[in-house]
């Protein structure tokens, strides 16, 4: 077995951009399985601040492939965007930058769908990024869709006229919006030639190969877990596979191939958009959260929702994914309460339960909380647990005996270096 996977265990936004690219170092092979732009890891080296929507984390390290796989949604656009960015910083990447032939297109009018279908929502938007993500996995699975080795075939014009005249005649149900088609259509053609410098693949042929060679291989997860189409608090979810299972479908291996699973947690709970957060705060505490940890989403700078981390979600989790071992992210974001808190249960109809409801969305939860001493101390840039506040540490194995397992790496801020590795 050869394939890691590290994926997000809350509703997004855990600080995976981070991690991918600290172990990365490990691998020769990372590969995005699932999602699309909607996604947004942030990653800071040397001061640099570097957002990544499509391609995976790994790229800034040297002689490491990335691989965008079969289950990911593109956008020529955004994935463009990105590829000029990246040129900017000098590192040579083009050649170690690999595309799924079965990977999904998004276009201009998978966007334009999106849009007039969230504005025609009212109050019950689900918190669409209009990304194009949800239309496109539409019509993925009503196989009507239009893939990476398409444009490399002669009757690619063709289909794309009729995906997008398919398309004109759904958007007429909708109230109108404005969308400049024709500026976006002209956009997305010249960014398919970028799309067509890059090495198309077989991506499942590809990955079993390297397997059988011995190549240590990390699977990358967008959004979370909390946001899976499945599993997640549907409908406020992404279209896709986020858990481990994703992986299988979104890159063509076999669940034997899978060997760790590296969940991703903060020390405290966010979400971006609408839908259920059981521990979401509305008080000062929760402001403070948002301020020091800048939680804007990546994507949409939209404010992300905050609260106290949730324990029965995070044990949901980590028993659907197969999680081996556990990343606690911003711990140090927390340096300066007077008390912190974890939602240890939900009292539901005045029963207390460590189990999720079928339906977060219906249900009254009320969390019940443990409180825990703040340490009132600055620990951003630590890299030795001993050195962490005592009462940091005995937080950190607080959460450990509710959770049922070890937490392998704690983060306490953005950098590369700002990560501890414990002995577990």
């Amino acid at each position: 077995m050869a394939v890691d996977v590290i994926l997000g265990l809350q509703w997004g936004d855990e600080g995976k951009g981070k991690i991918v690219d600290y172990l990365a170092k490990n691998y020769q092979i990372v590969c995005r399985f699932q999602g699309g732009p909607n996604a947004g890891h942030t990653l800071k080296i040397e001061g640099n601040k570097y957002v990544l929507h499509t391609i995976p984390s790994g790229i800034f390290r040297d002689g490491i492939e990335n691989i965008i796989g079969n289950g990911v949604v593109i956008d020529p656009i955004t994935l463009n965007k990105e590829i000029d960015k990246l040129k900017e910083t000098g590192i040579e990447f083009m050649s170690r930058l690999l595309v799924s032939n079965k990977a999904h297109l998004i276009l201009p009018t998978h966007r334009y769908l999106d849009a007039a279908s969230e504005a025609s929502k009212g109050k019950q938007k689900i918190g669409s990024t209009l990304k194009g993500i949800g239309p496109t996995y539409m019509d993925k699975t009503g196989r009507n869709g239009l893939r990476v080795g398409d444009i490399f075939q002669s009757s690619f014009n063709a289909k794309y006229k009729s995906l997008r005249d398919k398309h004109l005649a759904l958007l007429r149900q909708y109230p109108p919006i404005e969308f400049d088609l024709e500026g976006e259509e002209e956009k997305w053609f010249t960014c398919l030639e970028t799309i067509k410098q890059l090495k198309a693949i077989d991506c499942e042929y590809h990955i079993n190969q390297a397997i059988k060679e011995g190549k240590q291989i990390l699977a990358e997860g967008a959004q979370g877990s909390m946001l899976d189409i499945d599993f997640g608090t549907y409908p406020y979810v992404t279209s896709s596979n986020t858990i481990t299972s994703g992986v299988c479908s979104g890159l063509g291996i076999a669940p034997q191939q899978i060997r760790d699973v590296i969940g991703i947690t903060k020390a405290y709970c966010t979400r971006v958009g609408g839908g259920p957060f059981p521990t979401e705060l509305f008080d000062e505490d929760g402001a403070k959260l948002g301020e020091i940890g800048m939680e804007f989403g990546a994507t949409t700078g939209r404010p992300r929702r905050c609260g106290w981390i949730d324990i029965p979600q995070l044990k949901y989790t980590l028993m659907i994914n197969g999680v081996t071992q556990i990343v606690l992210t911003k711990l140090d974001v927390l340096d300066h309460f007077e008390e912190v808190k974890a939602g240890c249960k939900y009292s539901i109809n005045g029963n207390e339960t460590d189990q999720l409801p079928y339906d977060l969305t219906t249900q009254e939860i009320e969390p019940v909380y443990c409180v825990y001493d703040g340490w009132n101390k600055d620990m951003a840039g630590t890299d030795d647990f001993d050195k962490l506040p005592q009462l940091a540490k005995d937080y950190v194995s607080e959460l450990e005996k509710l959770l049922g397992m070890s937490i392998k790496y704690v983060s306490t801020g953005p950098e590369r270096k700002s990560l501890i590795v414990r002995e577990v």
